[in-house]
């Protein structure tokens, strides 16, 4: 491991990645070199990112424009990594449908590139996507399998499974790794599914949580773990990581409302049960986009926790 670049490290999953990365980095301290191999975390606004880490010893920050084509290999050239993570991507749904254009450039034609400047240097690459891929077909018994042929319902979806096929053919050696909806702490920034239904209880909304939308939760420092765990491995292809409880949205937001303290009789109060079509969506919705993990499972030392245990884990935090 001779040095980690963590690209998308602003969003809401990026810095608990530069943050299990800089523990692995620190595993490998020696008296010669007291904080292991470098992390470098790369994003748009990184002033903006929580910092997980010690700041006087922790990964280096820097601002960049990805879709700066002309500047990518030199900056390569400088961060000299071993070890790559796109987490990097235009994911908020509505925005996809309303700039596809963009959505094609930041899902497709960026990780494309990516992966041949890594593939050309030899370096370690993982790149992120999405369970969003999914939900034109209803899932099998146990959830989508990574042999499952992609079927997504907006454009999201389709620049993302896009952007995984470029990223193969790319650089067939890297390994794409589809990631649920996450839940957990984004520092007081109302991101994921737990802080931006626990800020909008704050601000005395009821939100519309669906009781025929299902998916299959990952705790994000949980997810974090599992994505570091595998760029230090050699899996290539696809893979599925998730939590091992399919459940609605509205079973999951009671949740979150469990975790908090609050008595069942008073949880209902603060949500309200909806139906997919009761509801005006701005981008397409899967009815179910359940991922079968278990050939993650089978592979990783960290364990991949249930909505009860990752919650527990996200709520103490």
């Amino acid at each position: 491991m001779q040095g980690t670049l963590i690209l998308g490290a602003s969003g809401f999953l990026g810095p608990h990645l530069v943050a299990s990365a800089f523990a692995e980095a620190q595993a490998l301290a020696t008296m010669a070199d007291p904080f292991g191999p470098p992390v470098i975390a790369v994003g748009r606004r990184v002033e903006e990112a929580p910092r997980f880490t010690q700041p006087r010893n922790g990964a280096q920050w820097e601002n960049f424009d990805l879709q700066m084509a002309e500047e990518l290999p030199a900056a390569f050239d400088r961060w000299q990594p071993s070890h790559v993570v796109l987490a990097a991507a235009m994911s908020r749904a509505a925005a996809c449908e309303a700039d596809p254009a963009a959505a094609e450039a930041s899902n497709v034609v960026l990780p494309a590139r990516i992966a041949r400047i890594c593939g050309e240097r030899g370096i370690r690459l993982v790149h992120l996507s999405t369970d969003q891929v999914f939900g034109a077909q209803p899932p099998p018994r146990k959830g989508f399998a990574e042999s499952e042929p992609v079927a997504p319902v907006s454009v999201y979806g389709r620049t993302k499974a896009a952007g995984e096929a470029a990223v193969l053919e790319a650089y067939p050696q890297a390994l794409v790794v589809r990631l649920p909806l996450l839940y957990g702490d984004s520092a007081g920034r109302g991101l994921g599914a737990s802080d931006s239904l626990l800020e909008a209880v704050e601000r005395d909304e009821k939100p519309a949580l669906f009781t025929d939308e299902f998916r299959t939760p990952l705790e994000v420092r949980n997810a974090a773990d599992a994505v570091v765990e595998l760029m230090l491995g050699n899996q290539t292809g696809r893979l599925h990581l998730a939590g091992p409880d399919r459940v609605s949205r509205l079973e999951l937001g009671l949740a979150i409302l469990a975790a908090m303290g609050l008595p069942s009789e008073e949880r209902a109060r603060y949500v309200r049960p909806a139906l997919r079509q009761e509801e005006q969506a701005s981008a397409p919705r899967p009815a179910d986009a359940s991922l079968d993990a278990s050939r993650a499972a089978r592979i990783l030392e960290t364990r991949l926790l249930g909505v009860r245990a990752g919650l527990e884990r996200a709520i103490g935090a």
